[in-house]
């Protein structure tokens, strides 16, 4: 019996409950993975307050996992037990075993471990398209980033400064500046102390930023437009202190004649080619030195609430992984 953390009604992290489940054998083009290692993320927790809508109740959380093969369903050529296999896929993924479509899966090289493997999938990807997608990073942007020390802002931080950026980090603590300058912010504004616009202001020397990323939402909203430089794009991809709220479109016109998009991984990643390319992008930049994967967290799976309380409440820094 495999065992996996099901949510039976969405709610706090008290709804998160570990318990026995079956695992189907792999159907075709499916494969069956024993995990080493789950990533945790805030979109585990929109799912779980019911902010993201699961396709039905119960639920198996989790989006993001690493594992090894153990058995393949009919048609599947491409893998074999005992490989070393990464994912991100909506849902399913706080189990110690499950059975995912195979081109969902990736191959870890041998110089990835597990648990970098876990958290890549989706944050790495995610940084992948943010800085190379969405808007291609180059020397001499100006770019901000709000939650530098986060698990996607510690390697979106260290990615652009690789791609000759200058980065601007907003943080809630002296500890988390220092993170955050230790891993490729120029400046660092702690949001709880400073007047995050103003200091940027300061920094750019009135010339602001060419793209702000912006993956906390409701409370640096509208101050993020007022950072950006006419023209700049505003990239709202998260919303850990709530949702964007509504506004009128004149906003990006009274703010300079602005672009805003808000992006997910699924459009970036929806066909094989995209994936493996987002992948291999990302496998080259860790094995060449350009980024450093930080794992700062590390929860047993029968503790993803204690996980997701400590995420919520921001007491962690960097990438943090649940081990079944």
């Amino acid at each position: 019996m495999s065992k996996a953390v099901r949510v039976h009604k969405v709610g706090g992290p008290e709804v998160l409950t570990y318990e026995d489940v079956e695992v189907a054998a792999p159907g075709p083009g499916e494969v069956r993975i024993r995990q080493h290692a789950v990533g945790l993320n805030f979109i585990d927790v929109y799912f779980r307050t019911g902010l993201y809508k699961a396709p039905g109740l119960p639920f198996i959380a989790g989006n993001e996992a690493s594992g090894e093969v153990v058995a393949v369903g009919s048609g599947v050529t491409n893998f074999h037990p005992g490989d070393r296999v990464a994912y991100y896929f909506n849902l399913g993924g706080y189990a110690s075993e499950r059975v995912i479509p195979a081109d969902k899966l990736v191959k870890l090289p041998d110089h990835i471990t597990y648990e970098q493997g876990a958290v890549l999938m989706l944050k790495g990807l995610t940084v992948w398209y943010l800085l190379h997608k969405t808007f291609k990073v180059e020397q001499g942007h100006r770019v901000l980033i709000h939650a530098a020390a986060g698990g996607i802002g510690l390697l979106a931080c260290q990615w652009a400064r690789a791609l000759g950026a200058h980065v601007i980090g907003t943080v809630g603590s002296k500890a988390k500046a220092d993170l955050a300058l230790a891993n490729g912010c120029d400046h660092v504004i702690l949001y709880n102390e400073e007047n995050f616009v103003e200091r940027v202001k300061q920094i750019s020397r009135g010339e602001l930023c060419d793209v702000v990323y912006d993956g906390v939402g409701k409370t640096t909203f509208p101050g993020s437009l007022s950072c950006l430089r006419p023209r700049g794009l505003f990239v709202s991809f998260g919303n850990a202190s709530g949702p964007v709220p509504p506004f009128a479109l004149a906003e990006l016109n009274n703010h300079g004649s602005l672009f805003a998009t808000r992006p997910k991984l699924n459009d970036y990643v929806g066909t094989r080619r995209e994936l493996l390319e987002g992948a291999d992008t990302l496998f080259a930049a860790v094995i060449n030195g350009k980024l450093h994967v930080p794992i700062n967290h590390a929860y047993a799976l029968k503790d993803a609430a204690k996980a997701h309380a400590d995420l919520e409440s921001r007491a962690t820094t960097g990438a943090a992984i649940l081990r079944p």
